[in-house]
Parts: C-alpha cells; sequence; structure tokens
C-alpha cells in the first residue's frame, strides 16, 4: 500500500500545480461575469419572476375591485331609481319594485361575471407575450400578424367566434341574467353561471345543462320584470257552472290575501270564468302576475285552497259523480228486461 506521506511535497506540487487551478477559477470568473451569462441566468428569469408576480396580484387586484363594485351596486337602493328621482326620493315597496330591483341585481352578477373573465384573459396574454419577449422570442410578429391571425380564427373557429358575438349581444340586450328561469334548446331551468362563450343552466332534476351561446336560437325568459301564475281548475260537467265558478273566485280572493303569498303577487287575481270543457269535465281558468319564478310556488298553494273550497261546498270534481250503467238482460226463455245499475 501506498500512503500521502510516501511522495515528498515536490512531487504533490508537480502534481497539481496552483496555476491550473487559477486558470480554472478565472475562467469561471470570467464566465460568470460575462454581461451575457449574468442576462440568461439572473436578469431574465427575474424579469420573468416580476412579470407573473405583476400578472397575479393585478388579476386578484381587479377581480376584488369587480367584485366589489358590484357588491356595492347590489346594495345601493338609489341605483335604481331614475336620476332625476334620486335627490330626495323613497323606493316605493311594491312587489313590482321588488320585481325589478331583483332583476337589476340578476344583471349586476352577469355583467361582473363577464368583467373578471374578460380582466383574466387581459392580463394574461399580456403576462405571455411578456414572458416570450423575455425568453428571447420576437414577438413583434406576433402582434403585427394578429390581423391575419384574426381572418384565420374567422374561418377555423367560426364556432367559437359566434359563441363570444352572441353572449356579448346576450348582455348588451340584457335577454337574462344569473338566477333567471329560461327555456332554451329543450331546457328549462335556472341560469346558474354565464360567461362570454357558454351559459350554464340547472334544470328542476338538478342536472347541470352547459350551452354555448351560438347555439340560442330561441329563448324563453320566464323571469323578466313578472311571472304568470295560471290554474286551469277540473269540476263536473254536471256541476252548475255559475256555483263552480263563485266558489273557485271566493276562494282564489281568500288565497291572494294570505301571508304565504301575499307578499309574492303582482297586480290582482283574474277569474277568466270557463275556458274548455269536454264530456268528463269543464275547467275554469285563473290566472294571477307573480314576482319572477315565484310562480309554481303561488299555483301549488291557490290550487289547494281553491280544491278544499270545492269539497267544503260540495261541487263535484271529474270522477266523482255516479255512473249509471244500463245493460239489456237476455235470459233463455224469458223476456227481455231493461235494468239500470249505479
Amino acid at each position: 500500500m501506498f500512503s500521502l506521506t510516501q511522495f515528498s511535497p515536490s512531487v504533490l506540487a508537480k502534481s497539481v500545480s496552483v496555476p491550473d487551478v487559477d486558470e480554472a477559477v478565472d475562467s469561471v470568473t470570467s464566465w460568470w461575469n460575462d454581461p451575457a451569462t449574468r442576462d440568461i441566468f439572473v436578469t431574465r428569469p427575474l424579469w420573468i419572476l416580476v412579470i407573473l408576480a405583476i400578472a397575479l396580484v393585478l388579476h386578484i387586484v381587479v377581480r376584488r375591485i369587480i367584485t366589489k363594485a358590484a357588491n356595492n351596486a347590489i346594495n345601493s337602493s338609489s341605483a335604481a331609481l331614475p336620476f332625476r328621482r334620486r335627490a330626495g326620493a323613497v323606493k316605493p315597496d311594491t312587489a313590482h319594485s321588488r320585481s325589478r330591483e331583483q332583476r337589476r341585481q340578476q344583471r349586476i352578477l352577469t355583467l361582473a361575471n363577464v368583467g373578471r373573465s374578460a380582466a383574466a384573459i387581459v392580463i394574461w396574454v399580456w403576462a405571455v407575450l411578456a414572458v416570450l419577449d423575455q425568453l428571447g422570442v420576437n414577438v413583434a410578429p406576433l402582434v403585427a400578424s394578429a390581423g391575419v391571425v384574426g381572418v384565420a380564427l374567422g374561418f377555423g373557429a367560426q364556432s367559437l367566434v359566434k359563441d363570444f358575438l352572441s353572449g356579448i349581444f346576450m348582455l348588451l340586450e340584457n335577454q337574462y341574467g344569473v338566477g333567471d328561469v329560461i327555456a332554451v334548446n329543450d331546457i328549462e331551468g335556472t341560469v346558474e353561471h354565464v360567461t362570454m362563450r357558454i351559459t350554464t343552466v340547472r334544470d328542476i332534476d338538478g342536472t347541470l345543462w352547459y350551452v354555448r351561446n351560438g347555439n340560442i336560437d330561441l329563448l324563453g325568459n320566464q323571469s323578466d320584470v313578472f311571472s304568470v301564475a295560471r290554474l286551469e281548475i277540473p269540476v263536473s260537467i254536471q256541476a252548475d257552472p255559475e256555483q263552480a265558478a263563485s266558489v273557485v273566485e271566493a276562494a282564489m280572493q281568500d288565497a291572494v290575501t294570505r301571508p304565504e303569498i301575499k307578499d309574492k303577487l303582482v297586480g290582482e287575481a283574474t277569474m277568466l270564468g270557463i275556458s274548455k270543457f269536454d264530456p268528463e269535465c269543464a275547467t275554469l281558468r285563473v290566472m294571477v302576475n307573480t314576482l319572477p319564478g315565484e310562480q309554481w310556488g303561488v299555483s301549488r298553494f291557490m290550487t289547494a285552497v281553491i280544491l278544499e273550497a270545492l269539497h267544503t261546498h260540495g261541487v263535484p270534481l271529474p270522477g266523482t259523480e255516479p255512473t249509471y250503467i244500463r245493460h239489456l238482460d237476455r235470459t233463455p226463455g224469458g223476456e227481455n228486461t231493461d235494468a239500470d245499475q249505479q
């Protein structure tokens, strides 16, 4: 075995010369002090981190600003009044005014959602372009060719462009908003979220539907300003029409004064009389305007009250009247007799 003690200091000095170490250190130092090296490993990464941090902070700040502005607009009671009436005006507390206020709040929520989405797109597109510039990618041709890209998108992504354009016109025309009950493309439900590209609708069974704005050709809004509760009350064809109509109208007037639905109504309830009849029943129609989206609850409550009144006053309902059956008894060797059975 050999050990380091067997070698003299002169041998060690010859094997590892000091000039070689100094040369390596000088080479590393000169490489590190090179402006190009510092630009690649220090300056550009720091700028990229700064750009991402600025984009993240801007995104958070803009989202909070838009959310706070939307909340202030919702909580502002004077925002729904015309400008000339705001000074010293008191907003009337009626069912119709509550309906308009609810609609205003829904529109604000929809605009806030779209505003947050648009702000996020603008901020992060700028961040991506700035990062590419730091990586040495020339973004000037990308920006200059935006027109060409737009034309290409117009041909290659027509459905996407159509979705965005439809979303813009939907917002400008205030066709619907978050919380509205709409019927679109054989789907009926409550709007939960609206963006420039899609609208999400949850139906009565809890299914969440994603509807592209460009595919909406025919849309019905059941929550715009007011809704209509329409009741079809069937009574037996043998019932006295005047008595049945009188009982239904009295029950209707009693129902609209009850606290369960009184604050959900807009205007007076109307008894329209017999709307149709057939060999089995006659149908009485009752209509009343309600707050948006409240027509189903009002209809259920009024139907229960009217049904109880019909039972109390003995108005026969379809299927409850006695049925008479006539048959001819033909007995062998006997006489034919007619018999009525109830």
